[in-house]
């Protein structure tokens, strides 16, 4: 019979490239990994992986193993569902959640305390993800739930083992200091009101970039960029010792203090924060609680 740790081991190496990425997402060795490997050729008696450059790639064995694969994941974690739901459909157990920064401290953080309080028996696992992987964590079965957000208002491609749901809108608006004459305006910002102004923002490729281009793409003159930092923390340090301007999502902003100020844009920018699952896992009422407890409903 197939172990299934092993196809699982198959499953991240077929996905990663390499014995040592999917060692790396397991939580082994790439000395264990290339055992569980082996031991799989020998159950099924042909080789699944053929060497190539640094990296390996599927034989067409190999390939029909991994194909199958999700119906025998998704068979399995019915079973463990359809177990855990016997009881009361109480939450327990671990649930490993995946996630970028600005939903764990915005999101994550107060979601898991309150639910320290009601499913004490729950304990909940978060790792820092981009959305990519944190996509590829809960297809793979590396994790339960992931947290993502669009890009550019493109949703984050799901394959169709996963199911997701709206958990958050999160909102970019203007940081000033105190004394900066933006900080007068008591009625939302128009984008002719940011020029002439310095700026510090996210570096390109990001989201906030992107929002950032989007924002200023009508003013008559190119913006003054002084800075491109990538940490949130930081740009809100820049605001408040220089003369610059930053745009800020919401759920990554911390506590402003008393000198500087938020202003909110007539047209701010926007992205969706989604909760995805595998389907297979629909019925765990974990998962359940913890999506309630993120969109505001539990």
């Amino acid at each position: 019979m197939i172990e299934v740790a092993a196809l699982h081991a198959l499953r991240s190496v077929a996905a990663l490239g390499t014995m040592a990425r999917a060692a790396h997402e397991l939580g082994f060795t790439a000395s264990a990994v290339s055992q569980q490997i082996k031991r799989l050729e020998r159950q099924v008696g042909v080789e699944v992986l053929a060497p190539a450059g640094r990296g390996v790639v599927l034989t067409p064995a190999g390939q029909a193993l991994v194909d199958s694969s999700p119906d025998v994941f998704d068979a399995l974690e019915r079973c463990a569902e359809a177990a855990r739901s016997v009881a009361e459909g109480a939450p327990r157990g671990t649930l490993r959640v995946v996630a970028f920064s600005t939903a764990i401290r915005g999101l994550l953080a107060s979601a898991v305390g309150r639910l320290a309080s009601e499913c004490p028996d729950l304990e909940i696992r978060i790792s820092e993800q981009d959305p990519d992987r944190a996509v590829h964590s809960v297809d793979t079965g590396s994790a339960d739930v992931a947290l993502v957000h669009d890009a550019d208002g493109l949703p984050a491609p799901m394959p169709f083992s996963l199911d997701r749901s709206l958990v958050h809108t999160d909102f970019g608006d203007i940081v000033v200091h105190r004394r900066h004459p933006l900080a007068q305006f008591t009625v939302p910002l128009t984008p002719a009101a940011l020029q002439g102004n310095e700026w510090v923002t996210s570096p390109p490729g990001t989201v906030c970039h992107q929002w950032f281009r989007r924002l200023v793409a009508d003013l008559p003159e190119a913006p003054d960029v002084r800075h491109l930092v990538d940490d949130f923390s930081s740009q809100l340090s820049l605001v408040a010792s220089a003369n610059v301007v930053a745009l800020i999502p919401r759920l990554a902003r911390p506590p402003l203090g008393d000198d500087l100020v938020a202003l909110a844009l007539q047209r701010p920018p926007t992205r969706e924060v989604h909760a995805a699952w595998r389907r297979s896992a629909e019925s765990s009422p974990s998962i359940r609680a913890l999506v309630a407890e993120l969109s505001g409903e539990a």
